[in-house]
């Protein structure tokens, strides 16, 4: 069964830098069919502030032939290793919208989504560089939307420059996240990821995009000093 990750570490500046470079392939690591390496973005901060850019740290999502894949990349190559000290989530996908080549096979459809339940999404971007300053305009209100929203227990940015973008959430429930892409959530100004969506429609920020919904399937490790930070139901949130 093909199955997606999302990995967080800390390895340090060359670790993070080199696999920037370089990211590992399917030519270089048995079982593995796409990664995107990317330096994790703290939401909301000013653009030009040290807790942005947090280039010590690393982030990586990644599609799979299987679990055992994943299994022998962590623990038998060294940057494998290095993301084996954070924190990690195995993923099955459920849904997608839009279209990256990178994760080309994907259907539009997996599975049913509970909306009750508990769901991570990431989305991928690659930018058309003429473009980025006005999707910045849009999209730091969503960006804020998002980190401050009650529904999500853990929302990131991550980027490896200069054309591709991600975001990954973690949701409550899959009710919460589709209100608050509607617009219909009940915070401050929830019209603000509807608004950017539609800007986008009028004329695309980007070259190519894609959201992705999964459901977790295996949770290891910790992220700044907190773990299970995927729900297990409803009540079990931890933030």
């Amino acid at each position: 069964m093909v199955i997606h990750t999302f990995h967080l570490a800390r390895p340090g500046l060359a670790t993070t830098v080199a696999a920037l470079v370089r990211p590992p392939t399917s030519a270089t690591v048995a079982g593995l069919r796409h990664a995107e390496c990317m330096m994790p973005m703290r939401l909301g901060a000013p653009l030009l502030s040290p807790g942005r850019w947090q280039i010590r740290r690393l982030a990586m999502f990644a599609a799979w032939d299987d679990e055992s894949a994943v299994d022998g990349f962590l623990h038998g190559t060294r940057l494998g290793r290095a993301l084996a000290e954070g924190w990690h989530v195995r993923l099955k996908f459920l849904r997608r919208w839009g279209h990256v080549a990178a994760f080309d096979g994907l259907p539009a459809k997996a599975g049913e989504t509970d909306p009750d339940a508990p769901v991570v999404a990431v989305t991928v971007a690659r930018m058309q560089l003429l473009q980025i300053p006005r999707f910045l305009r849009w999209g730091k209100p969503v960006e804020r939307l998002v980190r401050d929203h009650p529904g999500t227990t853990l929302a990131l940015a991550a980027t490896r420059p200069l054309r591709t973008i991600a975001t990954f959430t973690i949701w409550r429930s899959a009710r919460e996240m589709t209100e608050m892409v509607h617009g219909r959530s009940a915070v401050e100004a929830p019209e603000r990821h509807a608004a950017a969506m539609a800007e986008r429609r009028r004329k695309d920020f980007h070259v190519e995009f894609t959201t992705l919904r999964f459901t977790c399937v295996g949770e290891y490790g910790s992220w700044e000093g907190r773990s299970s930070l995927v729900p297990t139901s409803r009540r079990d949130v931890s933030r």
